[in-house]
């Protein structure tokens, strides 16, 4: 389908995508060092997260055992029970449960920020974001118990997916912003979940990449690096590199 997004004759789509930017987030709010050592050294989050789990050297982690780890790391994310989690992945819920305990022993620092969280916005009636963006939570108080779970979940995913949607939107700005002071053609075109595309000339291609890529990775400080893998091509698939 991304043929179809086509830069105009003469001018080029440029393609700017946050690496795991959820996860980095995840990492700086709950303050995990594990993970925080792995964004640092540049680690594949996804490989090393299969690797503890499921006990065995890193080289010897398999495309499926990768591909069950990433569904735990974005999971947890979103406050998954281990019955979702099974019928993601297509395993049982007791074996769903075990791979959640063995990624809690090895980030030993989320459990408690889950738990601390949930409690806090029981006790405020909100959550927030690193920018101060509110969610109110009436759900925690519901006689229901389907609606307090579901913001239960609301209170360990906000937080995280708020601020990166925050930090895209600071991203947005800065690049429209320095885009216009360097007197570009380019413009941005479409933000689509954690990329920005650009339209340019061709001859701006490589100043609106680096463009880009700068004001994304400086949008936020956290401690973990953001980020950014950018690419230029003559519709979208060939922009996503």
């Amino acid at each position: 389908m991304r043929k179809f997004f086509c830069a105009r004759e003469g001018w080029a789509l440029v393609d700017a995508d946050y690496s795991q930017i959820e996860l980095r987030v995840l990492a700086h709010v709950a303050n995990d060092t594990q993970m925080q050592e792995d964004f640092r050294l540049g680690r594949d989050i996804h490989t090393m997260t299969a690797a503890r789990v499921f006990d065995m050297p890193e080289d010897l982690v398999t495309p499926q055992m990768r591909s069950r780890a990433k569904a735990v790391n974005f999971g947890i994310v979103y406050g998954i029970s281990a019955f979702a989690l099974a019928q993601d992945i297509g395993v049982t819920v007791a074996e769903a449960k075990a791979y959640m305990d063995r990624y809690f022993e090895t980030y030993s620092t989320l459990r408690q920020y889950m738990t601390d969280v949930v409690a806090q916005a029981e006790q405020d009636g909100y959550v927030q974001t690193m920018m101060h963006r509110r969610r109110p939570l009436p759900e925690l108080k519901s006689s229901n118990f389907n609606l307090r779970e579901f913001g239960k979940r609301v209170a360990l995913n906000m937080p995280v997916q708020g601020s990166a949607a925050d930090i895209m939107k600071l991203a947005m700005v800065r690049v429209h912003d320095r885009l216009k002071r360097e007197g570009l053609c380019a413009r941005l075109l479409m933000q689509v979940h954690d990329e920005l595309i650009a339209e340019c000339p061709a001859e701006e291609q490589a100043q609106v990449k680096r463009i880009l890529t700068e004001e994304m990775e400086h949008a936020a400080a956290l401690s973990v690096p953001l980020t950014v893998d950018a690419h230029c091509g003559k519709n979208w698939l060939e922009a996503k590199g």
